[in-house]
């Protein structure tokens, strides 16, 4: 399954992306986020698959930000995030990848659209 954006008729879905974007926004440290700020790049897309189990399958770049270090950070911030939580019983029953693309911008936080 591939969740694009918030709309999905998939409420329960919608929240697990939600949440999962909430845990990488708050626990990215303001340093690191402050340093890939500062370099000039291109505000990146990724695709991150998430297995029913919380753990991350893989994470795809749509867009790279340009900037190799900025590419290998975001897999690092995704990476230091596994295990996500795994997914409630009635998405497990449904699905057991979903794919979660959002856009990443840096300022003083992450922020993921």
């Amino acid at each position: 399954m591939r969740l694009w954006g918030r709309t999905d008729p998939n409420a329960e879905l919608v929240w697990y992306a939600e949440a999962w974007a909430r845990k990488i926004q708050f626990n990215t440290p303001v340093e690191t986020v402050r340093a890939l700020a500062r370099q000039r790049h291109i505000n990146p897309m990724v695709t991150v698959a998430i297995r029913s189990d919380g753990s991350v399958e893989s994470v795809t770049f749509v867009v790279s930000s340009g900037v190799p270090a900025i590419d290998e950070a975001i897999r690092r911030i995704v990476q230091e995030q596994d295990h996500f939580q795994a997914f409630p019983p009635g998405l497990a029953s449904e699905y057991d990848v979903v794919e979660i693309r959002r856009t990443w911008y840096f300022d003083d936080a992450v922020r993921l659209y």
